[in-house]
């Protein structure tokens, strides 16, 4: 007979492989919002061959050498976030907002002899959110495949004795995650063995086919934060040059919850509720190039280079399942485990920028940026584990370079400067139905004060992506448009 496992305490359990990573995972951690200072977005973040903003160091670290005297900003952002999910011809909408310090920095401007071809140099320190992952959705629908796929996908290959007569935390322990969600399936009777021989390897659904009333909660927190140590030189009148060494760190909580109901005729278990938990935290570090160059009192050109990161991330999560069946009656299964899981390192791609400026004297100014990355180069390591290897292909076999497009202006009244600026992402992915381009709109303006200046900069970004909820056995995705704005406010002080 099944054995139920209740745990009274929480264990801590460390596993020795790995805990089912996914190409997903890899591009959260790899990619970026547009963040920083609210010049800095009002502009859509070109400013690759300007400098002159902290938040342009994240794009060339030349451009703090573009200061004339010392200066400090910090940032305030409200973040609104809105989620249209279409699954099955179920349609839910969710709504999240947040206020956060997304961007606080200074340079130190050091100027040079007068004889001395190398004008000044600047030492500069900058923190910016790369990345908010707080978000929230729900999709409903009726759909005609069911979660046992997901537990029968674990299962197919292990011997029913380790089902039967192991508990939860052995199995991570020794055979790892995957025996575990086989071991769930089996305890919460949704999967059968074909044969109660304890050396069967092969397992059949308790769930008969038909349709399946489906409703999938996610909510998630956390950020991708950079901290960066700058520094930059002017020679002569034409060149800028900088280095940026970063340091990265990343939190990430999600919690899903998936409940299946169906009145299949034929269907021994009637009722499913699946609770998955995952906290991830990482550190990493990165360094950029760039120069700046002035052709003329007009023209200016810019060249970047920011190398991978790389990730140290740790894991842990917990996970409950309960299913009501015509055997027990309603089952629980909640091992009550802390399962953590393996250090492992992820490196994520480098980008190269190319930009360009256009300066109207003291009035205005127009600037474009144009960035690649080419994310067929994430890569999960150890890369001699067989579970990353596995990983690192699928990135291989879905991923594609892509360019990203950056244009700004800005326009000076006496002492009010208006921006805008627009920008344009291609998918990373090669089915770009998994994750659309990204198109964004931005508008600002600020006033200066003199040694005091303040901005303001709305920026509005939309895309559309397929989130898949599990990726074994069971790949159910929800369509999901997101449309995500920022009201942004800086204060920059000159020292």
């Amino acid at each position: 007979m099944k054995k139920l496992l209740l745990t009274v305490c929480i264990g801590l359990l460390s596993l020795s492989y790995a805990a089912g990573q996914t190409t997903a995972d890899a591009y959260r951690y790899s990619s970026e919002e547009l963040t920083g200072t609210a010049r800095y977005r009002a502009m859509s973040g070109a400013f690759g061959a300007l400098g002159g903003d902290l938040s342009a160091l994240s794009t060339n670290p030349a451009g703090s050498a573009v200061f004339l005297n010392s200066f400090a900003t910090v940032t305030l952002d409200h973040r609104n976030s809105e989620n249209a999910v279409n699954y099955y011809n179920g349609l839910t909408t969710s709504e999240r907002s947040d206020f956060n310090f997304s961007q606080a920095g200074g340079v130190l401007v050091f100027q040079g002899n007068d004889d001395n071809p190398w004008r000044k140099f600047t030492l500069g320190i900058n923190f910016s959110e790369t990345n908010n992952f707080d978000d929230n959705f729900i999709a409903r629908g009726t759909s005609n495949a069911s979660i046992d796929e997901y537990f029968l996908g674990y299962a197919e290959g292990l011997p029913l004795d380790l089902l039967e007569n192991r508990d939860y935390s052995y199995l991570g322990e020794i055979e790892g995650y995957g025996a575990q969600q086989a071991f769930l399936g089996y305890q919460g009777y949704i999967i059968d063995p074909v044969s109660t021989d304890l050396d069967n390897t092969s397992y059949t659904s308790a769930i008969a086919e038909g349709s399946f009333s489906q409703n999938y909660a996610m909510a998630s927190t956390g950020m991708n934060g950079k901290l960066s140590f700058n520094f930059a030189t002017q020679y002569q009148d034409f060149l800028y040059l900088g280095l940026n060494l970063n340091s990265h760190f990343l939190n990430y909580e999600s919690s899903s919850i998936f409940t299946e109901s169906n009145n299949n005729s034929g269907s021994n278990t009637s009722y499913v509720e699946f609770e998955n938990n995952l906290s991830t935290t990482g550190d990493g570090f990165s360094f950029q190039l760039g120069a700046i160059a002035k052709v003329n009192n007009s023209v200016r050109l810019g060249a970047s280079y920011e190398s991978p990161t790389w990730y140290n991330i740790r894991e842990e999560g917990m996970q409950y399942l309960e299913t009501d069946n015509d055997v027990e009656g309603t089952t629980v299964v909640n091992p009550d485990v802390l399962n953590v899981y393996p250090d492992y390192t992820l490196k994520t791609p480098g980008k190269y920028t190319g930009s360009l400026a256009v300066l109207f004297g003291g009035s205005g100014l127009v600037s474009f940026d144009y960035s690649y990355k080419d994310y067929t180069t994430m890569e999960f390591q150890p890369t001699n584990d067989p579970d990353f290897g596995i990983q690192n292909q699928d990135i291989a076999n879905n991923f594609q370079a892509a360019s990203s497009y950056r244009l700004g202006g800005e326009y000076r009244i006496q002492g009010w400067s208006l921006r805008g600026g627009y920008r344009f992402e291609e998918s990373p992915y090669k089915n770009d139905s998994t994750l659309g381009e990204v198109t964004g709109y931005s508008g600002g303006l600020g006033y200066n004060f003199g040694s005091v200046k303040l901005d303001l900069a709305y920026n509005l970004t939309d895309y559309t992506e397929s989130r898949e909820f599990y990726n074994v056995g069971f790949t159910n995705t929800a369509n999901i448009e997101r449309d995500i704005s920022n009201f942004v406010i800086s204060l920059s002080f000159g020292l």
